[in-house]
């Protein structure tokens, strides 16, 4: 009989889970997050322990395990990246060049607007517009002052976007 229709054993052991290194951070890199992220971080990593690990830890059912590892394994990503973040506090002085933690709005060549906040590896998220310091787009805006037009690479070419607006939280 196939392995598939076989069910798993109650005391075959655990498996390790493996971590990876904060959340996909290039070896050598520093983990940064904005004051805000990190405050996130922390407070899903209680709700995790408090609250979701506790149940499904009690619970009897067949996929406990599984959901257990899933939850441990999310619960050590953010020990690690808490624990190597360099948190970076908002810019203090002149707000018309792109640093860590900013949100830029760019035009692109179609003449379109786009809207980008520069965050760590940690806090990405892409439906919001939330980029890694570490990608295309954001290594072409640091350091970028307003107006100024920047070229990133793409993997449709190099594209290039001009800074129309630069704030800060």
């Amino acid at each position: 009989m196939s392995r598939a229709f076989v069910r798993e054993s109650d005391d075959a052991p655990d498996l390790p889970v493996a971590v990876e290194r904060a959340a996909g951070l290039p070896p050598g890199a520093k983990n940064y997050l904005t004051r805000s992220g990190a405050k996130k971080l922390r407070e899903e990593l209680a709700r995790l322990i408090e609250q979701e690990r506790p149940p499904i830890a009690k619970s009897g059912a067949p996929d406990a395990r599984r959901q257990l590892a899933s939850v441990d394994q999310r619960i050590e990503q953010l020990e690690q990246s808490l624990q190597s973040a360099e948190i970076v506090d908002p810019i203090e002085g002149p707000t018309d060049v792109v640093r860590f933690g900013a949100t830029v709005t760019v035009r692109e060549a179609n003449a379109e607007e786009s809207t980008y906040r520069i965050v760590g590896v940690a806090e990405m998220n892409a439906d919001r517009g939330w980029i890694s310091w570490q990608s295309p787009v954001a290594k072409a805006l640091l350091n970028a002052r307003l107006g100024e037009r920047v070229r990133f690479p793409s993997p449709s070419g190099d594209q290039d976007l001009e800074v129309m607006a630069i704030t800060y939280d």
